[in-house]
């Protein structure tokens, strides 16, 4: 049950605040970037926890391409399949397809170092209210 709790709590906040990073960033969002947001802290969550040996630097990195991939997988649905338009990175360096672009994989890498904190504080918080659910 605690896991469910946990990546609920935590897919619900990286919505959030993929969204607000969006607005922002841009001025507005789509409700696209707020499912990719949950997906990429889930995502960065389950790294986070499972990964715990490997330095923050790799994580970031591991981190940064996935939300890339998870961008990148979105905007072909939304903005190529859909046409929607939501963003067009086709003016960027070594765009692909115009959905991702270098810059922003390190502008991720970047956003990782709190998003990882974030993960970590949820996992501690967790597993402490965890022990004193067990004591009581």
């Amino acid at each position: 049950m605690r896991k469910i709790l946990n990546y609920s709590f935590v897919f619900f906040t990286g919505a959030v605040c993929y969204s607000l990073l969006e607005i922002l960033w841009r001025g507005y969002t789509h409700i696209s970037m707020a499912l990719a947001g949950g997906i990429v802290l889930a995502g960065l969550y389950s790294l986070e926890t499972n990964f715990t040996r490997l330095s923050l630097i790799k994580k970031c990195i591991i981190g940064s391409l996935f939300i890339t991939f998870i961008e990148f997988g979105i905007g072909c649905i939304v903005n190529k399949l859909m046409g929607l338009c939501v963003w067009d990175y086709s003016d960027r360096f070594l765009n692909i397809m115009g959905q991702i672009c270098p810059l922003y994989t390190m502008l991720w890498f970047v956003i990782c170092i709190p998003a990882f904190g974030v993960c970590k504080a949820v996992n501690k918080i967790s597993f402490n209210w965890e022990k004193k659910s067990e004591k009581g």
